[in-house]
């Protein structure tokens, strides 16, 4: 058992290496009236290629299968884990991202019985044919559903565009065609590999008893073994893949995404997060004389946003919005981060923008879901929960003026929607 503390904002945690192989997680707070748990595994979209111990050699598998078990987690042979929550009054749902799966709930009462249908029901796996068969179809519905939504298009095809090999490209639900070839073994292969608790992580934070939740693991989390898990993502060539892609789907105003790609590496280094998302918001933000610029004179409009897109072996910066002329804001943008380069970024604008990105990362400690979220993509990640606020605490406008000078603004792409 270790306690995480950060003198910083007097704060702290516990993190328990349990024997069941599991990590977990506790942040018991006061003055909550409700609890929020997450039982993850590090298990996202990324995975499609992998081996253990017990393998010869790497394995690839279909796309979409990650989220296809999301799915089908929450039946086994007795119930549904939804109609359990019903029950209790606790609010549940599950995720699938491109690197991490979850399953979670929050609650105000019952929080024991809760903890225990989420131990369970995650644990219990149980398909058939005819379930798969069946969840096939809802799946490529929900495929086809995103494929015709503007913000998911202009989003996918930017991926596609920057990445060669990456399977960050593919959508996380995979294709029509990728589902088709998943059946109740591959779910079992997949399920038994990357569901090993030594791949999991349990993260509670709010009003709860840490004592009785450990209790509650030591009753139900089932001992396992390290398989020697590894999961491996393509080589990737520095270079983005295409310049620009362009759909045609209804939309008011074109939609575009302009991606810069950094290297894969960067997702691996604590720091690049919080220095990248000051870089953009001090460069191009909405404090920025870009942003002021460029919505005075019609370029933009308000949807306008930069932001960090990164995560196991991918990392991207992004600016995104609406615009009548989207690739006269791409070349604007680039022109703009060539200026600076030479300019220098406005030392005041890098102060507050430093200043509000960590008092939002101190605001985030008072959120039971964004607490119990930070704890788990922390273990993921192999850091503490805290580590972005001690990057954003100690940066300086010299770390961040390296950061631009060495910004490669050619190595992007541009995804546009338009009519």
């Amino acid at each position: 058992m270790n306690i995480i503390k950060n003198t910083r904002v007097q704060e702290q945690y516990t993190r328990i290496k349990h024997s069941s192989g599991c990590t977990i997680c506790l942040c018991p707070m006061q003055g909550f009236s409700s609890a929020y748990a997450l039982f993850g595994t590090k298990y996202g979209s990324v995975d499609s290629t992998f081996k253990t111990n017990a393998d010869a050699d790497f394995v690839t598998v279909p796309a979409g299968i990650a989220h296809y078990l999301e799915h089908k987690l929450f039946e086994n042979e007795d119930c549904d884990a939804f109609k359990l929550y019903a029950e209790t009054g606790a609010s549940a749902n599950a995720y699938t991202s491109f690197d991490k799966t979850a399953y979670l709930f929050s609650c105000s009462q019952k929080f024991a019985e809760n903890l225990e249908i989420l131990l369970k029901f995650v644990q219990e796996p149980y398909f058939t044919d005819a379930t798969v068969q069946k969840e096939q179809g809802i799946i490529a519905q929900e495929i086809k559903m995103y494929d015709d939504s503007p913000d998911w298009r202009v989003f996918f095809n930017n991926l596609e565009t920057v990445y060669h090999n990456n399977p960050v490209r593919i959508n996380i639900a995979g294709t029509v065609e990728s589902i088709s070839e998943i059946d109740k073994d591959l779910l079992y292969r997949c399920y038994n590999t990357f569901y090993n608790l030594n791949n999991m992580v349990l993260s509670i934070a709010g009003n709860f008893d840490p004592e009785e939740a450990l209790a509650i693991c030591d009753r139900l989390l089932k001992p396992s073994t390290d398989m020697g898990l590894q999961s491996v993502i393509p080589d990737e060539p520095r270079e983005v893949k295409e310049k620009i892609v362009r759909e045609k789907l209804p939309c008011g105003i074109p939609l575009f995404q302009i991606a810069f790609k950094l290297p894969n590496e960067f997702a691996s280094a604590d720091e690049n997060f919080v220095h990248y998302n000051i870089l953009l918001e001090t460069a191009l933000g909405k404090t920025s004389r870009f942003y002021q610029s460029a919505y005075e004179s019609g370029l933009i409009n308000e949807t306008f946003s930069v932001s960090v897109f990164n995560g196991r072996g991918f990392f991207l910066c992004l600016a995104d919005g609406e615009a009548r002329e989207p690739e006269k804001v791409y070349t604007a943008i680039k022109e703009e981060l060539k200026r600076l380069k030479q300019a220098g970024l406005p030392e005041a604008d890098f102060t507050a923008v430093k200043k509000q990105t960590y008092g939002e990362l101190i605001g985030s400690l008072a959120k039971i879901e964004t607490v119990a979220n930070n704890m788990m993509n922390a273990e993921f990640d192999n850091t503490d929960m805290f580590a972005n606020i001690e990057t954003a605490a100690q940066v300086t406008y010299a770390d961040i003026t390296e950061k631009l000078k060495n910004f490669d603004e050619e190595n992007s792409c541009i995804s546009i929607i338009d009519n």
